[in-house]
């Protein structure tokens, strides 16, 4: 019920009001059925503005740290968090994560939408990096199509490291669904999971107009730590990523 009333009474409208949101191919979402959006990730305002434009609940899932901040800062960001069906996540990988996909295959399995970053955290610099090969299992396992949303310019509204955002026009374009059918029965074979995780980061890509870089985001943000103590960086090189 919280989920419906910050989308139409609480929040939403203001975020529209101040965002004024500009749609490209809003129709390319299911009407029913289960469907599994799967975007790029510029900002934390990611997951509260694309979901304003979808008539259907989209369930995501986020960083397990957003559940167990303390003080009043932590108390309204979980209670956001969990008011709004969000699926915490391990990202160190293992069971605790395997548990999340689990979750929301279960909600594709109820014919809902899973809404889903490939990138597994924000971009540290707005290009966009190689993606982890959970959205292929859920597709591969749900067999529910995957529809790729693209936030254009989320960056220049909320900045990374930025508390206030910026009262911009923000725009979003939904791709068209991508159909994976023709795998059927091969889920669980790595090549295959790769080959379906690049195809979506490539359509990505060409929705977006982004750079390509064929690292995963986390490996760029440690070596901007690393740099940060003295360490300096390695470069990280952009490729097709369908040409591997």
């Amino acid at each position: 019920m919280l989920y419906w009333l910050m989308k139409y009474v609480i929040l939403g409208p203001w975020l529209r009001l101040i965002f004024r949101p500009q749609v490209e191919g809003r129709g390319n979402v299911p009407a029913t059925g289960p469907a599994i959006i799967a975007g790029n990730h510029l900002s934390f305002a990611d997951p509260v503005l694309m979901p304003l434009m979808v008539k259907r609940k989209v369930t995501f899932v986020a960083k397990a740290e957003y559940f167990t901040g303390r003080g009043p800062k932590g108390w309204l960001i979980r209670a956001f968090f969990v008011g709004t069906g969000t699926i915490p996540v391990d990202r160190g990988g293992g069971r605790a994560a395997r548990a999340a996909l689990d979750t929301q295959l279960r909600v594709l399995c109820a014919g809902n939408l899973a809404g889903i970053y490939p990138e597994g955290t924000r971009s540290p610099d707005g290009r966009l990096y190689r993606g982890k090969t959970g959205v292929a299992r859920l597709a591969l396992h749900s067999g529910a199509p995957v529809v790729p949303v693209v936030m254009l310019n989320a960056d220049e509204i909320r900045p990374p490291g930025k508390l206030i955002p910026r009262p911009k026009r923000v725009k979003i374009r939904f791709g068209a669904p991508l159909d994976f059918s023709r795998y059927a029965g091969l889920s669980g074979d790595r090549f295959v999971e790769r080959a379906v995780t690049d195809e979506i980061m490539y359509e990505l890509m060409r929705l977006s107009g982004r750079e390509y870089v064929d690292v995963y985001a986390q490996q760029v943000r440690n070596r901007q730590t690393r740099a940060g103590a003295g360490t300096p960086p390695e470069p990280a090189e952009p490729v097709d990523p369908l040409a591997a």
